[in-house]
């Protein structure tokens, strides 16, 4: 059950990310659900670095700032057009 919990709200936050980075026409949702999950262990990894911690609401915007800084390096490496 953690693994489809895991794998919808990865979708959900490589979704919103994708969207922000304007990169949403060139994933599909098996991309959605990568960036997601990665994207969001290298956002909690960064706050746990920089001594950030704080509610649900926080941790959401994190995971999508991960994400999103995931997809800004997937840009840099020409991944995304």
């Amino acid at each position: 059950m953690d693994i489809l919990i895991t794998v919808i709200i990865g979708g959900v936050v490589g979704w919103a990310a994708s969207l922000v980075m304007k990169t949403d026409a060139q994933m599909g949702i098996i991309a959605n659900v990568i960036v997601g999950i990665v994207g969001s262990a290298l956002g909690f990894w960064l706050a746990g670095t920089l001594g950030l911690a704080g509610g649900a609401i926080v941790r959401w915007i994190v995971a999508v700032v991960g994400a999103m800084l995931l997809i800004w390096i997937l840009k840099l490496l020409n991944v995304f057009k």
